[in-house]
């Protein structure tokens, strides 16, 4: 059975308070207390606390402090003494329960805490030498060798585990270095980011300024030339040119009128506000607003929408605003009776949007400008349209495609990333 399948099988508390090392560590004492064979009830109770106070250690307070490990070392030290003296001593079979204080030193402390504390496990070993009754027993050579043997061997594990755990540490400073640099790196990308998209924009914004400037001077001409004429006194005896004169001046007054607001539209910063939207259902809204628009053209809006919502934050209004623009200028471009094709393709970290029509095409030398504030093709248009849907897809951090063939029509794809960027 997977660890994940075991988790759900058991309660949350006691996942939470049980570690696998916890689970480990009362494993070796079980069958240290029922195989073992130097040991007694004595034995038995001392394996009993040092298994209890293995599990509780990392839960007390007391030892998580550089003081508190020195404690919890000597403590596991003199338990090890017990669980050996209760066990036949030097002849003990489980001399080897002092690795684990010496263990423990290595992994928590330096070399020369490590150091001591493994003279200090080899010695609470060899104080046992202390029992012994000189004048009537005796150690022969063989026992002398195997004693030197496990304390080296006791100090020997020592030195190695603390070799490792130091390996450890160094990498993970070494990691922890690296995410610091990325980090860093990371915050001067995006401080670079934004300081050349201000400069881009305000770039943009003189541009625009320009393209105003000289959008503006076509209707003011004209409602200057309709003003002179309604002042010369020829004009005043002929009321249906009078009529005329004013209903240039009224039309050039509204063209003007719209050009300032889509001019402030694309001027004015963007404020995002993100929520969690269904991008299909945003998109349906947007076609249903358009199907006058497309009728009197004679075209047919035809949708590939996924059948389950797709569900991420973005800006709803400001997508359905980008959406509009691209999907009016496919319907402009059409010829009656063929089809807009508009379809959403879910992805891993985005979401992309088609819009495909069979119009005329984009010729390969306009391809690079129809993004740039005033381009346009349409003799009434203001070329401000898709330099709104650009910047709405900038400000989602999103990109934007385009495919076109001339004589055979265009597609843009609007690629929104599912995280959108606050």
């Amino acid at each position: 059975m997977r660890l994940v399948q075991w988790r759900r099988l058991v309660p949350k508390g006691i996942v939470d308070f049980f570690r696998p090392e916890d689970v480990a560590w009362l494993l070796i004492f079980t069958a240290l207390a029922a195989f073992g064979p130097d040991l007694n009830y004595s034995a038995d109770l001392v394996l009993l606390a040092f298994a209890l106070f293995q599990v509780a250690e990392p839960r007390i307070s007391l030892f998580s402090s550089a003081r508190g490990q020195l404690f919890a070392i000597l403590i596991k030290i003199v338990l090890s003494y017990l669980l050996i003296g209760f066990s036949h001593a030097l002849d003990s079979s489980y001399f080897l329960i002092l690795l684990v204080p010496v263990i423990t030193a290595a992994t928590t402390l330096d070399l020369i805490g490590t150091l001591i504390f493994s003279i200090i496990s080899a010695m609470t070993y060899l104080s046992f030498l202390a029992f012994v009754d000189w004048q009537h027993e005796y150690i022969p050579p063989d026992q002398v060798r195997v004693l030197a043997l496990r304390t080296l061997f006791i100090a020997v594990v020592g030195y190695l585990v603390y070799l490792q755990a130091r390996g450890k540490r160094l990498e993970m400073e070494r990691t922890r270095e690296a995410a610091a640099q990325l980090a860093h790196s990371n915050r001067v990308l995006r401080s670079t980011q934004a300081s050349l998209r201000r400069s881009e924009r305000l770039a943009a914004l003189g541009q625009l300024t320009a393209g105003l400037a000289h959008e503006l001077r076509n209707p003011l001409g004209t409602i200057k030339a309709s003003a002179e004429l309604l002042t010369k006194p020829s004009t005043h005896t002929r009321p249906e040119i009078m009529r005329e004169l004013a209903g240039y001046i009224v039309t050039e007054v509204d063209r003007t009128n719209a050009l300032i607001a889509r001019f402030l539209d694309f001027a004015r910063p963007l404020r995002l506000e993100p929520k969690l939207s269904d991008i299909c259902e945003v998109t349906r809204n947007a076609i249903t607003s358009l199907q006058q628009r497309a009728s009197d053209r004679g075209v047919e809006l035809v949708t590939e929408l996924p059948s389950e919502p797709v569900v991420f934050r973005f800006d709803p209004d400001l997508y359905g605003l980008a959406l509009t623009n691209v999907v009016q200028n496919a319907i402009d471009a059409s010829n009656a009776g063929s089809p807009v094709r508009i379809s959403i393709r879910p992805e891993v970290d985005d979401v992309v949007i088609g819009i495909s029509d069979n119009g005329a095409g984009i010729p390969k030398d306009q391809m690079e400008n129809i993004f740039n504030p005033f381009f346009t093709t349409k003799a009434q248009g203001t070329g401000l349209g898709l330099a709104i849907v650009a910047k709405i897809v900038d400000e989602h951090g999103g990109t934007i495609k385009v495919q076109s063939t001339p004589g055979e029509g265009t597609t843009f794809h609007l690629n929104l990333p599912r995280q959108t960027p606050a």
